[in-house]
């Protein structure tokens, strides 16, 4: 959504900044054109009302209305559940690390939770990573596009 609301304010921008010119050659746009049924990203809010404060359902936007709008849903959008540490993660049997994204950085602090000071890691969709205080093995579970690392820096 975010990558859809640059695209419609890029040819503005671009306008704005570009200084005048007068020619005879006729540009050529490869700008999709719009359709009478497109309706704003929902990734911004409708704003105030003139003379009214907004509340935060009006005026959040990016991240934070993505949160608000699944809070009011009753849906968690971001997991904040700790790991598994009922057991330690084995190279055969590592602990699943869910992700939306192809690295995390993941957080052990031992089994049982609270057992050794806090080891953060980068852990990557094609590597399996382990602690080096207790040995714990963790590994992404990857739930993103297919092809999603292929444009990721």
């Amino acid at each position: 959504m975010f990558h859809a609301s640059l695209r419609a304010v890029r040819p503005v921008a671009l306008r704005a900044t570009r200084p005048a010119q007068s020619s005879a050659v006729r540009r050529l746009s490869t700008t999709p054109a719009v359709r009478s049924d497109h309706h704003a990203p929902a990734i911004f809010g409708p704003g105030g009302k003139p003379g009214e404060i907004a509340t935060d359902e009006q005026q959040a936007t990016g991240l934070e209305r993505f949160q608000l709008l699944a809070e009011m849903q009753g849906v968690d959008a971001f997991d904040k559940a700790p790991l598994d540490s009922s057991r330690v993660g084995t190279l055969e049997d590592p602990i699943k690390v869910f992700s939306l994204d192809t690295e995390r950085l993941v957080g052990c602090t031992g089994s049982p939770a609270d057992s050794h000071d806090i080891h953060w890691f980068q852990l990557r969709k094609d590597k399996n990573r382990r602690c080096p205080e207790c040995g714990s093995t963790y590994a992404l579970d990857y739930q993103g596009h297919p092809h999603e690392d292929v444009h990721h820096h």
